[in-house]
């Protein structure tokens, strides 16, 4: 699927609250915020990101104009790490794929982390596709779920 990045414009926000309240992503994401349905939450996170300059988020956008979804890198200079979010609908189309391999492009700096659900085959497929090596597993409670599971620890340092 053919992706582009752009700037984050305020009515995504909407598209994105309503990719990140799908089940199936909430499930598969399994590290989301506490209450994944708190608008007042979700808009807070995101007035907060977008003033931070540290903070690179960009709008996925298909070749059609839709918003597919959204990409950012975050953290210190030391711990960098990407994360992305994929409307439902466009799972198993290569847009994610396509989508982190643009951010990647447009961020220079190494080494990247990224982290995944041990259980979210998709992501971490994605993740290896661009680049990025399992180099640990650790154990988090992941809100979506309720309990704690394994995470995987990615690093992209090429």
């Amino acid at each position: 699927m053919d992706v582009a990045l752009r700037e984050v414009r305020d009515d995504d926000l909407s598209v994105f609250w309503a990719q990140m309240n799908e089940p199936e992503g909430i499930h598969m994401a399994a590290f989301t915020a506490e209450d994944p349905s708190d608008r007042a939450a979700f808009d807070a996170h995101w007035a907060r990101n977008r003033q931070d300059p540290a903070v690179i988020h960009r709008t996925v956008v298909g070749g059609s104009g839709e918003i597919v979804g959204h990409a950012a890198v975050f953290g210190p200079p030391e711990e960098r790490e990407v994360t992305y979010w994929i409307g439902r609908e466009y799972w198993g189309r290569g847009a994610a794929t396509a989508a982190l391999r643009e951010l990647l492009g447009a961020v220079p700096e190494r080494p990247l982390l990224a982290r995944a659900a041990a259980d979210n085959a998709g992501s971490i497929r994605v993740l290896e596709k661009c680049g990025f090596v399992v180099t640990g597993r650790e154990r988090g409670f992941a809100n979506a779920r309720g309990e704690e599971i394994d995470e995987v620890v990615l690093t992209l340092v090429g």
